[in-house]
């Protein structure tokens, strides 16, 4: 059996506000792990977003100019440093597929579901892969500048391109991450309280598909779909009213709380 024979939907890009994105992967888990469909969702980020890794101080944010400049913070449930989700720059994508059903080593995990990945930035004509070096650390509460690490991060042309990060629950697994479509350097360093870098150095580390393919956004969501449809044999999907409903409490409860974004205690345990 292949994960082509189990049941999958494709949610299409939809935008919302960071705690309910972050929610509706822990909601679509459940599903899963009931027995429902497993997910391929594309979404966007409305308004632009800072989300942390999940051990992420939360001094290390600039909440002066976040708050200023109306950018949602939240905390996402795996690891590694904060991403700058801005509206147009970032495409991000997850797939939730209960836990009896992926490899139990996570490399072959991370292998198996970046294969749609690969396939979306071969379809807009650029050459990725995983990283086969470990570029030091620029800004380590930063997750675009950190150590690359060849298991997740993607680059083209020796630069990254794409993050992803995986959070294994007893009966589910969760694997999400960022396509950098465009870069706000200078905004993206902003919502860090001592970024100790420069934008030059950020468009050094990073590219971007725009300046790998020079195809506009719609043309890069279209191929993560399609590539996402296609690997799991999707069909169109939606959301359920009930999910809907459980997402927008658990944003409020979790992602959406002080407790959980700057504690990193959860009040929904």
């Amino acid at each position: 059996m292949t994960l082509a024979d189990e049941e999958w939907r494709l949610i299409r890009e939809e935008s919302r506000d960071g705690p309910p994105n972050m929610a509706l992967d822990e909601i679509a888990a459940e599903t899963a792990a009931e027995g429902g469909p497993r997910t391929l969702r594309v979404y966007r980020w409305e308004p632009s977003t800072l989300s942390l890794g999940y051990r992420q101080d939360s001094e290390t944010v600039d909440w002066e100019f976040c708050e200023r400049e109306g950018i949602t913070v939240t905390r996402r449930p795996t690891g590694g440093g904060g991403i700058y989700h801005d509206n147009v720059g970032d495409i991000s994508y997850s797939i939730v597929a209960p836990a009896a059903e992926l490899p139990g080593n996570l490399m072959e995990t991370y292998e198996l579901l970046c294969e749609p990945v690969f396939d979306a930035f071969e379809r807009m004509g650029i050459d990725a892969a995983f990283s086969d070096e470990k570029l030091p650390a620029i800004h380590q509460p930063a997750c675009y500048l950190r150590e690359l690490h060849p298991a997740h991060d993607v680059v083209a042309n020796g630069r990254k391109i794409s993050g992803n990060a995986q959070y294994r629950r007893k009966d589910a697994v969760i694997q999400h991450g960022s396509l950098k479509f465009a870069l706000d350097a200078e905004r993206h360093l902003a919502t860090f309280a001592d970024p100790r870098t420069t934008p030059e150095e950020f468009r050094e580390r990073v590219t971007t598909v725009r300046e790998e393919a020079g195809i506009d956004r719609e043309e890069a969501v279209a191929a993560v779909e399609e590539a996402l449809r296609d690997w799991g044999d999707a069909d169109e999907g939606a959301w359920t009213d009930d999910e809907l409903s459980r997402a927008r409490e658990h944003a409020r409860e979790k992602f959406g709380s002080d407790e959980w974004t700057r504690r990193r205690t959860d009040p929904t345990a």
